[in-house]
């Protein structure tokens, strides 16, 4: 997933030196629980896939295996950098807010984490629903960062208050970059709006460790927004506490709240 600020720049840029353990963070948390919701009767052999935003391109392997030799799978990103392409799995650069969709009948589309950082999120919902076949899944799935994380054990009260800190600035500056921290509470209704039905949707999140896979997403991202946050007042102390902090096996953390929205198109 690359990600975009209003002016077209790139927050999490599939080329940047942190993205590599980025991707594989959230593909760690991620995956089984999208797994999970493509399961039958969304994802069937022989399916016609889009894996939108696709990153890394794990999930697109996945889908792949999936569908099974008669299926068909196309994975796009604006950087497609990560992804390589199989027997039955393509591979195509493609800017979702800019180009017609690369087909108009697929059996499953898929996007994780990236509507949430487009400014023009509901037109490009509406334009996924559009390229569904008739009885077609859509699948969207993304963080609700409205919730804030909730400290579970922290070695002092310095800490905990120092990670809500660093937290709260960096929600401050995706904000900033375009992001809709609430969008993943709108996209029921969005997609109900497209006329899709069957909807469904869950929330997942679950508690993260010091020096787990998880706590690094948090590491990385900080990393990867340093500028902007020492823009917006944090200190070079402050982001080094941080990060040690999400070391220490005596800190604990609930993750990001994930949504996964998924809907189908009337057959």
């Amino acid at each position: 997933m690359t990600t975009v600020e209003r002016d077209g720049a790139y927050t999490f840029d599939n080329g940047a030196p942190d993205a590599v353990p980025q991707m594989h963070a959230l593909e760690s948390f991620l995956d089984p629980i999208t797994t999970r919701r493509l399961a039958r009767p969304v994802l069937r052999a022989g399916a016609t896939c889009w894996e939108v935003g696709a990153g890394g391109g794990s999930m697109a392997r996945r889908i792949a295996r999936a569908v099974g030799d008669e299926g068909h799978v196309l994975a796009t990103d604006i950087d497609p950098t990560h992804l390589v392409a199989e027997e039955n799995l393509h591979v195509r650069r493609h800017d979702v807010r800019t180009e017609p969709p690369p087909g108009d009948a697929f059996d499953l589309i898929h996007a994780r984490l990236l509507l949430l950082h487009l400014p023009d999120r509901r037109r490009v919902l509406r334009t996924l629903s559009g390229a569904l076949a008739p009885g077609g899944w859509l699948v969207v799935e993304e963080f609700d960062c409205t919730v804030p994380q909730r400290v579970l054990t922290a070695p002092s009260d310095d800490a905990a208050k120092l990670f809500a800190q660093v937290m709260d600035v960096m929600m401050g500056v995706l904000e900033d970059h375009g992001a809709d921290l609430g969008w993943a509470q709108d996209v029921h209704t969005e997609m109900a709006l497209a006329g899709l039905t069957e909807l469904d949707t869950i929330t997942h999140s679950q508690s993260w460790a010091g020096g787990s896979t998880g706590t690094s997403l948090y590491e990385t991202n900080s990393r990867q927004l340093e500028p902007d946050l020492l823009a917006a007042g944090l200190s070079p102390n402050q982001l080094s506490a941080f990060r040690r902090l999400l070391q220490d096996p005596g800190f604990a953390v609930m993750s990001y709240h994930f949504v996964s929205t998924r809907g189908r198109l009337p057959g």
